[in-house]
């Protein structure tokens, strides 16, 4: 249980922490940072499975090719979320991007109800609603829809989806993710250096390292969040979850100071009532099972 909390609050510090890796690379185009950590990631992943030797999931693979359906489209909707979340960060939003990771829990709710009919307990709805005001709050204060917020939590609310109808391992499903997006992604990265255009090939050694770096930096927090989710329970792991998007919400105020008036302020604390709400509710609704 204490190394399964040690593991996942890790997990979740690597991604509050990430805009810091992603602005040391901010001369980097995000659609070519992009190609480099899929690229990378697959070689790690596909290190480690060789170590740990499992590959018996690929004759499940094989026995369900309706399998690689679903991957399709998880690939498809991390590459947006990704390639989303680099392009935000460097373009100082990461305030909007902790947002999306903040409301990604009620946008899940959401999801199982509309795809999976699951129903929702009153306490949920309440939750859903309130965070849904704090949203609208926003984008009247705005003038338009919190985009790089939503886009994010609906892509990675999707992503989660998709993974849930391919039951494969954390590990297992992102060799095939990043294997089916490996032939675009290195083709890409291939054209750039024909054309002279790879900030790879003319930046420094340090923006070298630091973009083969996105390999080990994408497949750990993976590695340690599958070990902690493993070893804790759900209601445990929903809590931990808000370690990240709080950690990018101080680093998006008080280190690189982007602007958080205080009229934004009233929609950020509505959605963070709601979330207390809405895991106040699911600890007692677990509770309550367990007894």
């Amino acid at each position: 249980m204490r190394r399964g909390i040690v593991y996942a609050t890790l997990a979740y510090i690597f991604w509050g922490v990430f805009p810091i890796y992603i602005k040391a690379l901010k001369s980097v185009p995000a659609l070519e940072f992009l190609a480099h950590r899929m690229v990378w990631s697959l070689g790690v992943v596909l290190v480690l499975l060789l170590a740990a030797r499992r590959w018996s999931w690929l004759r499940d693979a094989r026995r369900e090719p309706r399998i690689l359906i679903w991957f399709v489209g998880s690939a498809l909707a991390v590459t947006l979320n990704w390639g989303l979340y680099i392009w935000a960060v460097n373009a100082g939003h990461i305030i909007d991007t902790s947002l999306g990771y903040y409301i990604n829990p009620l946008v899940n709710v959401l999801i199982g109800a509309i795809f999976l009919h699951e129903r929702l307990r009153p306490g949920q709805w309440f939750a859903v609603g309130l965070a849904a005001l704090g949203v609208s709050w926003l984008t009247w204060q705005a003038g338009q829809l919190p985009w790089i917020s939503l886009t994010l939590a609906l892509t990675f609310a999707t992503y989660g989806l998709l993974r849930k109808m391919a039951s494969l391992g954390s590990l297992e499903g992102l060799a095939v993710e990043t294997a089916l997006l490996f032939p675009f992604a290195l083709s890409y990265l291939l054209w750039l250096i024909a054309h002279d255009e790879s900030a790879f090939v003319a930046g420094p050694a340090s923006t070298q390292w630091l973009l083969v770096a996105a390999g080990p930096v994408t497949a750990i927090p993976l590695l340690l969040f599958a070990g902690g989710a493993r070893r804790i329970p759900f209601a445990t792991l929903g809590v931990l979850q808000y370690v990240a998007p709080t950690l990018q919400l101080l680093l998006g105020i008080g280190v690189y100071h982007e602007p958080f008036a205080a009229a934004k302020l009233v929609g950020y604390v509505a959605i963070w009532i709601a979330l207390i709400i809405f895991t106040g509710e699911g600890l007692w609704s677990a509770l309550r099972a367990h007894q």
